[in-house]
């Protein structure tokens, strides 16, 4: 039957929009990794999957490219005063430090009631005298579980604000 041409448009079904967006990030990757590799070019991408979870490629490597990008002469003509230019940067890196350190706080409060909860099982453990039943497991595994996934979203959003932090260290305000 062969391949069919598919109208571009947003995929409504959020499942089908993550698996789409799996096979076509994966696709994407190989083809820039062939285009590096074939026409000897330094390539970066980096792409928000609908989760909101970073994902990149680069050949060499991204940080080695994005330092570059941000680093090249800039011409004359490319907008306002230096002066300009560096209040709008500080306030943007202001904001920015002041959004990394909330979620600094934030990533630290988890950890410290993760390890509340697990002084709370050794206590239980040691007043019982006995392990803990399949009911206080279950709690226990679920209490963990969601610790974790907090944690995971934690360190998402800190790499984030990082690399935005990067970026809006080094790119040139409009």
């Amino acid at each position: 039957m062969g391949r069919r041409k598919i109208e571009i448009q947003m995929v409504t079904d959020s499942c089908t929009r993550q698996v789409t967006f799996s096979k076509r990030r994966t696709g994407l990757f190989k083809k820039a990794n062939e285009l590096a590799i074939l026409c000897a070019v330094q390539i970066a991408i980096i792409v928000f999957s609908p989760g909101g979870k970073p994902f990149s490629f680069g050949h060499p490597n991204v940080e080695s490219i994005l330092h570059r990008f941000l680093n090249q002469e800039k011409t004359p003509d490319e907008g306002t005063s230096k002066d300009a230019k560096s209040r709008d940067e500080s306030a943007t890196d202001e904001n920015l430090n002041q959004q990394l350190l909330d979620l600094l706080k934030r990533l630290n409060a988890e950890e410290k009631r993760g390890e509340m909860l697990e002084k709370m099982v050794k206590a239980k453990r040691a007043a019982k005298g006995q392990p803990l039943g399949l009911p206080e497991l279950g709690e226990l595994q679920r209490s963990l579980e969601n610790l974790r996934e907090k944690l995971r979203d934690r360190m998402n959003d800190i790499e984030g604000c990082s690399a935005l932090l990067l970026l809006a260290e080094n790119q040139p305000m409009l």
